[in-house]
């Protein structure tokens, strides 16, 4: 079963913000999320209720998964030291 992946404007914005190469990687690795939303080495954001974290280099995607519905939504992406910051 595939999974349908929406991103929020907000976390589109950032993409469409970062260097060609990183923008890339980060679509690469969002595309793979409909395959497999639970890939190997993400984790669960402590505090935050059904978040995970994809660490694509120094670059994270915050996303949440909709198992009912099959599908995983982009809440925010960007660089590994602002993006907690971002998410309060």
């Amino acid at each position: 079963m595939e999974y349908q992946v929406l991103i929020l404007p907000r976390a589109q914005r950032k993409i469409e913000s970062l260097p060609l190469r990183t923008r890339k990687r980060i679509g690469n690795a969002i595309d793979a999320l409909a395959e497999n939303p639970r890939p190997q080495g993400i984790k669960k954001l402590k505090g935050a209720e059904d978040l995970y974290r994809l660490r694509v280099g120094d670059y994270r995607i915050i996303y949440s998964i909709e198992d009912d519905d099959l599908i995983v939504i982009v809440v925010n992406t960007g660089h590994r030291k602002n993006i907690y910051r971002d998410l309060s």
